[in-house]
């Protein structure tokens, strides 16, 4: 029995490539695990804040020195960090926006992204903690950024691979529905994408 872990990042809903791309890659996913258990985490119903100054001094205050509301915060960080921990399988969802991630799936990484829990630092320097899990990332665009002249404005996929390998997930398949908005490659490029998802 597998738990799955879906990430959702677009704010569009109907008309969103990564959305239909992550589904599709959750459904592969459940044609081989069908047993399967999953916790979706929508980050647009569910707004994870963005960083303040309150936020940034709970995660750094020792937990017998914690006012109430700093304990309040650090248990929704604690909530979602435990998300990934239970999890053997992330789908993560992510178009391009900007050349970078939407706001919403960069303020998850600020409340994720905590040493002690996702990743320690020792002698040896940095280590993650977030082991033998399995990412797949749905990465949707207009443009095409995985090769090409654009391929150096991709801060997407590259920030989303070096987040999770600094928390220790370095087994990465990443599916892209990209030339969206180009002629000619638009009208098949979300089915080709769908068409070469393999869950391992």
């Amino acid at each position: 029995m597998k738990q799955i872990l879906h990430i959702i990042s677009s704010p569009r809903i109907e008309v969103s490539a990564s959305r239909k791309l992550g589904n599709s890659i959750l459904e592969k996913i459940q044609e081989k695990y069908p047993d399967s258990i999953i916790k979706e985490r929508d980050l647009t119903k569910n707004l994870v804040p963005l960083l303040e100054e309150i936020h940034i001094n709970s995660f750094f205050t020792p937990a017998e020195s914690r006012s109430p509301e700093q304990e309040i915060i650090n248990q929704y960080s604690e909530g979602l960090i435990s998300e990934l921990q239970e999890s053997d399988i992330i789908i993560v969802e992510s178009p391009m926006y900007n050349f970078s991630v939407p706001a919403t799936l960069r303020a998850y990484f600020d409340y994720t992204s905590r040493a002690g829990y996702t990743f320690q630092y020792s002698e040896k320097g940095p280590e993650g903690l977030l082991k033998n899990k399995k990412l797949y990332i749905a990465f949707s665009s207009g443009n095409i950024y995985s090769k090409g002249p654009y391929q150096v404005y991709d801060s997407n996929v590259p920030y989303i691979k070096n987040v999770f390998g600094f928390y220790g997930v370095t087994d990465v398949s990443v599916f892209r529905a990209e030339g969206l908005s180009i002629p000619g490659i638009q009208e098949n490029a979300l089915e080709n994408a769908i068409e070469s998802i393999m869950i391992d």
